[in-house]
């Protein structure tokens, strides 16, 4: 059994990166970031005038270490390193961020079809005064979509929680006719990079 400093805090809702975390056996405790609270929520997600797909996603996943690390201390918690990540998908410069309607859904799938686009994960890990962090990006080649496919696709739940309108773990797989990079972080979480940096913070991996 790991002693108390090899258990570390998520400060992620997201139930795919628990189990990536679960795949090389970290343990950790969920310390969720409040999305409303009467100021707005913990981190805003809004992209900055000018900000650039890699600049944005870093930026987002420092302010939610940053966070998580701050409620750690007013909650009075054991102190534990922090692990928050941001997953972005982007596009000719764009970001495609979690589509809030079927109609946007469909205009994202729409824009990936046939072409190749970049996913960006940034890791993050604050324990103490020190912070580590890396940012990782595959490259994700798409199918050309039937527009059958994107309305049958868009009629599940499955689009509307993930950046880009897809996730690679679970029906969307179908779209994708290759990638370049780490299947681990298209799904929200390189396991490489992040088995990397939490060990720089003494987390023991394995």
């Amino acid at each position: 059994m790991k002693n108390p400093y090899q258990k570390i805090y998520l400060a992620s809702k997201s139930p795919r990166r628990r189990e990536l975390l679960r795949q090389i056996g970290v343990a950790f405790e969920l310390l969720l970031l409040r999305d409303q609270t009467p100021r707005g929520p913990d981190v805003s997600e809004e992209v900055l005038q000018g900000e650039a797909p890699q600049e944005y996603v870093a930026r987002v996943t420092m302010e939610k270490a940053h966070a998580a690390q701050q409620m750690m201390v007013w909650r009075s918690l054991p102190v534990r390193p922090i692990l928050a990540a941001d997953t972005t998908v982007t596009i000719d410069g764009r970001i495609l961020g979690k589509p809030a309607s079927k109609a946007e859904a469909s205009a994202m799938l729409r824009l990936l079809s046939g072409r190749s686009h970049q996913v960006l994960t940034s890791v993050a890990v604050i324990h103490g005064e020190q912070s580590w962090q890396l940012t990782q990006v595959s490259d994700v080649l798409f199918q050309e979509l039937p527009e059958a496919m994107i309305e049958a696709y868009c009629d599940t739940s499955e689009p509307y929680d993930k950046a880009g309108a897809y996730g690679i773990q679970g029906p969307a797989a179908i779209f994708i006719e290759s990638i370049r990079g780490s299947h681990s972080g298209i799904m929200g979480l390189p396991l490489f990079e992040t088995a990397q940096l939490l060990q720089q913070a003494g987390i023991r991996i394995l």
